[in-house]
């Protein structure tokens, strides 16, 4: 997984780099923090999100399961910057459907990665179609980007939006408007 003597060596070199003293008694432990932060945030790197959403129970319902305001914190795997918002996910079981926590699990998964929004949106909305295997699945995310907020462009607040459609959700406009009435509620 992380190779945490690595990130260290980097961190060091990083704050040489930039023209920090190492010795600075603020910094002594920096190299450390930072491997034990990557362990953290990166720990979706190991992990398939098949271990949360293979584990099902019968339900009768064929009508739309909807989790909202799922809080998640990712890095943009361009500046390595975080971003973080709110996941929404809304799916049709076909006879199965899986613990709510399981949804939350999911996304932390694929959230827990360097990469963009819209892949990480993409990754969540396959891994449910894929394993849990619903009648569709529809994905929405909202975030805030740190590498827009607080350096180029520097707007902070601004929100991303990105969704992805799956099975019925993909040719029916009218279960769209339903699942982005319900997020908006």
């Amino acid at each position: 997984m992380i190779d945490e003597a690595k990130v260290e060596q980097a961190v060091r070199l990083f704050l040489e780099a930039i023209g920090e003293d190492l010795d600075r008694e603020g910094l002594q432990d920096t190299p450390r923090r930072i491997s034990e932060m990557c362990r953290e945030l990166f720990g979706g790197m190991g992990q398939n999100a098949s271990e949360h959403l293979n584990v099902t129970f019968e339900a009768a319902t064929n009508e739309m399961v909807l989790e909202k305001d799922i809080t998640f914190y990712s890095v943009c795997e361009h500046h390595l910057l975080p971003f973080m918002g709110k996941a929404h996910i809304a799916y049709i079981p076909d006879g199965r459907v899986v613990g709510l926590s399981k949804l939350a699990r999911t996304v932390e998964t694929y959230a827990r990665r360097p990469q963009i929004q819209e892949n990480l949106t993409a990754q969540i909305a396959d891994a449910i179609m894929e394993y849990l295997k619903p009648k569709g699945v529809m994905v929405m995310l909202e975030a805030e980007h740190l590498c827009m907020s607080m350096r180029g462009v520097s707007k902070p607040g601004t929100k991303t939006v990105s969704f992805k459609c799956r099975g019925q959700f993909e040719a029916d406009t009218k279960l769209q408007a339903a699942f982005f009435s319900l997020v908006r509620g």
